[in-house]
């Protein structure tokens, strides 16, 4: 249990209650005794960059889940600072420093490999005559965040109370000025501010909020959660590519199979994945095993260390419309590797304009589906070459999960495997006897051509 005390900061400021946040009147202030922060602990990068902004005469906090990983005791992927400085004084003080970012002004420290990334204060977005300074559009949606404030308005614009937490460089303390230290005790995830307004500000809140919740084995707040579902077509609005990179989060960090099921529940993954969501619905089919099985692969993968690509998962979600759109075109009169080809582009570009997919992970995915078709048909010569294809690898494993989905015969798979483990004299002689080539028949000759000779 982490212990703490209330006291006034001298940079705090009244506010008034409001929102859905346990909102104090002045900042809680936990002295260094008093929590678990070690310095020890920090990026020495981030101490270099917090150090040098102080002793420049600016307010320098590490922020964000940096420290809310620093006291559950998890190691931090990377350390956020916030500080009072604009962009232009931080690019100033670090020769190392580039500005990003137009919707949202940033300045990134770089270190090598290792960015630092600075934020200058943000203020509360007001509703109201403000909302052209403040640049909200008609639906609530935040266009433009470059309005400068000070840390109490910064830490009433972050996302969640457990994000809004600052660990004071001057003197080691972290202060709290929406009860988000009580919220990591209670192990709660609870929405800065009214949850209906700050969705709509930005409708991604709404996969952070699922994305956080699994990371961190946390419950949501009540009022947190009531406008997900209702909110949810909101995310039709946010560019594809930003929906991607959000994809990646969900689905690419050891958590895929339990965020997906959140994210039904709450009728969010209809957003990312419309066609996907429709073949799941309908009852009765292989389909939500093989999704099932395809998110536990990844999510073993991911825990033993082993690369993992989004082609894979992709090829997995889509498996079911491609091979419903390519049923249709050979219902149609195509032959049936056309048919997959041509679903298998349709389906792509349908999905890309709800989520963008970058052609290195749409290429691997056409490869994927067109070698399942000689993967099923075992034996011959061609089965020998198709073990030196180079997406060999995740097609055989894909084909493996249709298997354990109850789409193929298992034998199908066993056959594949004992392939790979036989010695090039064996996979010859089974390829060659599996599928023995047909003899052509001699036409037998008719009795006029018989007289005839």
């Amino acid at each position: 249990m982490v212990l703490y005390a209330q006291v006034n900061h001298p940079q705090a400021t009244a506010v008034s209650n409001k929102g859905s946040a346990d909102i104090h009147n002045a900042a809680t202030v936990i002295p260094r005794p008093d929590h678990p922060i070690s310095r020890v602990n920090i990026s020495p990068n981030a101490l270099k960059v917090l150090y040098r902004l102080k002793d420049s005469g600016y307010q320098a906090h590490l922020v964000g889940g940096g420290v809310r990983d620093l006291l559950l005791g998890r190691e931090p992927k990377d350390f956020d600072i916030a500080t009072d400085a604009h962009p232009e004084d931080v690019r100033r003080l670090f020769r190392n420093c580039r500005l990003i970012g137009r919707r949202f002004r940033l300045a990134h420290v770089v270190y090598g490999r290792e960015v630092i990334e600075v934020a200058t204060f943000r203020a509360v977005h007001e509703a109201g005559a403000n909302n052209s300074v403040q640049h909200i559009d008609e639906e609530g949606r935040i266009v433009r965040d470059n309005v400068y404030g000070d840390i109490e308005g910064d830490a009433f614009r972050r996302d969640f109370t457990v994000n809004a937490l600052y660990y004071n460089i001057a003197d080691f303390s972290i202060i709290d000025y929406t009860a988000g230290m009580a919220d990591i005790e209670a192990g709660l995830l609870r929405l800065i501010g009214d949850p209906d307004t700050r969705y709509r500000e930005d409708p991604v809140r709404m996969l952070r909020v699922v994305r956080f919740a699994t990371k961190l084995g946390f419950r949501l707040e009540a009022a947190t959660e009531e406008p997900i579902t209702r909110l949810a077509p909101l995310l039709g609005d946010i560019p594809p590519a930003r929906l991607f990179d959000e994809m990646l989060k969900l689905f690419m960090g050891g958590s895929a199979l339990a965020n997906f099921e959140i994210l039904r529940h709450y009728n969010l993954f209809r957003q990312l994945f419309p066609l996907t969501d429709e073949s799941l619905a309908h009852e009765g089919n292989f389909f939500q095993a093989l999704v099932t099985r395809g998110m536990e692969n990844t999510d073993a993968r991911i825990a033993q260390g082993k690369p993992v690509t989004p082609a894979f998962l992709f090829a997995v979600f889509l498996w079911q419309p491609v091979q419903e759109r390519a049923a249709q075109l050979e219902a149609a009169g195509e032959h049936s590797v056309q048919a997959l080809q041509h679903a298998g582009s349709q389906i792509i570009s349908e999905q890309a304009a709800v989520m963008a997919t970058p052609r290195r992970f749409s290429l691997p995915m056409r490869e994927i589906w067109m070698l399942q078709l000689r993967l099923e048909n075992k034996g011959g010569r061609r089965s020998q070459r198709v073990l030196s294809h180079p997406r060999f690898r995740a097609a055989y494993d894909f084909l493996l999960l249709r298997a354990e989905a109850g789409e193929v015969p298992t034998e199908l798979g066993d056959w594949w495997t004992q392939l790979q483990e036989d010695n090039p004299q064996e996979q010859a002689q089974k390829t060659t006897h599996a599928r023995p080539r047909k003899r052509r028949r001699r036409r037998s000759k008719s009795k006029s051509e018989v007289k005839s000779e």
